[in-house]
């Protein structure tokens, strides 16, 4: 077998292919779908099992009024303890075992805190103890048979591509994937096709340019398809190996997981399939979870909307000024790159009379002549990046982020800096940490693209809300010094 058909890229795709599906589901609904499903049993378990208890004893119409009261608040109980616990996340709801254990003892601590508020609170009268013993034995059961059925329908959702499907990439040498089990890989590892980018077997001490092309290639796939995962099947000690993987995948916004290699699998033969999940390490995390990126985004369209509205006079007001200024668009566009290095069109106030958006973009310097009178007073006051608020609306940027740069800017810089592409872990943002801390303007210099680096990337590894409301307060007052902006 030749060099070059042993060491190119190969993408396989192991398993059947599935037929397309019209319409895909986000599998961050899981989780809402889930807890929406317990409550509702927990509901109608209360209601069916004190009303059926009441009505046997007096053979009368009962008052469902406090079973209903009782079956929310139980309901309640019991899902934020089995949300805490991570049951309701996509990756252990498609698992196949059933949680019996972790369901009944999750129920159980639900049944006696009921059982303590019952007494505290003398509730004895209008919600008897035989209802109680009637609602603790019929909840269990149905939230078994509720947890079985929702598992069931999402593997069918999964395999048909309805809910969740993104393809896991394995990044490997051939001695160690061989000992895989396909089928671990998708139970443990989420959903969808196992691609393989195979490295060279052996020794490996000076990785060659054959495997640099492969890793590239990998993470190239990685972020055109969303992939969920990427696994790396390679010998744990070979570190060599393993740095130079991990630097050709740096810039790809998913977690990696390095798996239990030959000789850790032959210590847990016979083991329980979770146990590749449990020994497997994680070599670089993903930015933000679901749900944080679900609380974010819900952060920017609300802030956006309010922005808009509250801003909506300067906005009519400057379209006016540029209109009148200087013959040309009111609205400035140049391509950019966003989360995970997708393409999108930036809005601004035109603030200069050229319009550069190719593969030579000029930086603006202090005392440019293409700035315009008003653009001069856009620029200083930062009202110019006014319209990114549509931005944030339609999902490109966010209005926390690293700042997006012009995209022949992207191509240098990302020559001059091997983490540079990090940066696009999270989506642009039309402020950042980096220019409340004063790092705005032009970057005329390595150090200058190096400090603004270093702040984004500080950004991305300490993300919380509250760090954004910071962001969101010291930018207004960066703004108000109008320094390094021109």
């Amino acid at each position: 077998m030749s060099d070059s058909t042993e060491f190119r890229n190969e993408v396989n795709a192991i398993g059947p292919a599935r037929a397309a599906t019209p319409f895909r589901i986000s599998e961050s609904v899981v989780p809402y779908l889930l807890s929406t499903i317990d409550l509702s049993i927990i509901f109608l378990s209360s209601v069916v099992a004190g009303g059926s208890y009441d009505w046997l004893l007096s053979h009368e119409l009962p008052n469902l009024l406090p079973y209903c009261a009782i079956g929310i608040l139980s309901g309640l109980l019991y899902i934020l303890r089995m949300g805490g616990k991570g049951h309701y996340n996509f990756t252990e709801a498609i698992r196949p075992r059933l949680e019996i254990s972790r369901i009944a003892s999750c129920w159980f601590i639900t049944a006696l805190l009921l059982a303590l508020l019952a007494f505290l609170l003398k509730i004895g009268p209008s919600y008897s103890r035989g209802a109680l013993v009637a609602f603790s034995m019929l909840a269990p059961l149905l939230l078994f048979a509720g947890r079985s059925l929702a598992k069931t329908f999402l593997a069918a959702a999964v395999s048909n591509k309805v809910i969740g499907w993104r393809p896991i990439v394995v990044i490997g040498v051939p001695g160690e994937f061989a000992a895989l089990r396909e089928q671990s890989l998708l139970t443990e590892f989420s959903t969808g096709d196992v691609k393989t980018f195979m490295l060279r077997d052996g020794d490996a001490t000076n990785a060659s340019s054959v495997d640099a092309t492969i890793l590239n290639s990998a993470a190239a796939f990685a972020r055109r398809h969303d992939c969920r995962e990427i696994l790396l099947a390679l010998p744990w000690a070979d570190t060599k190996r393993l740095d130079f993987v991990r630097n050709h995948i740096s810039a790809t916004p998913t977690a990696a997981w390095l798996l239990p290699d030959a000789n850790v699998r032959a210590l847990t033969r016979g083991a329980a399939p979770e146990c590749l999940r449990a020994l497997a390490i994680n070599v670089q995390s993903a930015p933000l979870s679901e749900a944080q990126c679900l609380m974010k985004r819900s952060v920017d369209i609300a802030l956006a909307v309010v922005a808009l509205l509250f801003f909506s006079p300067i906005i009519a007001i400057t379209a006016i000024a540029i209109k009148l200024d200087t013959p040309g668009p009111i609205i400035f566009r140049q391509d950019r790159k966003g989360f995970n290095g997708r393409r999108f069109t930036i809005f601004k106030f035109r603030s200069m009379t050229s319009q550069e958006n190719g593969p030579t973009v000029s930086q603006a310097t202090r005392g440019d002549p293409r700035v315009t009178e008003i653009g001069r007073i856009l620029r200083a006051t930062s009202v110019d990046e006014l319209p990114q608020l549509f931005n944030v609306l339609r999902g490109e940027m966010s209005l926390v982020g690293p700042r997006p740069h012009a995209l022949a800017h992207d191509d240098q810089f990302e020559q001059m800096l091997s983490n540079y592409a990090v940066r696009q872990h999270v989506k642009p943002g039309i402020t950042g940490w980096a220019q409340c801390n004063g790092a705005r303007g032009a970057t005329p210099s390595l150090d200058h693209i190096a400090e603004r680096v270093r702040l984004d990337l500080w950004y991305i590894n300490n993300w919380s809300m509250k760090l954004d409301v910071k962001i969101l307060v010291r930018t207004l007052f960066e703004v108000m010094k109008q320094r390094n902006a021109y």
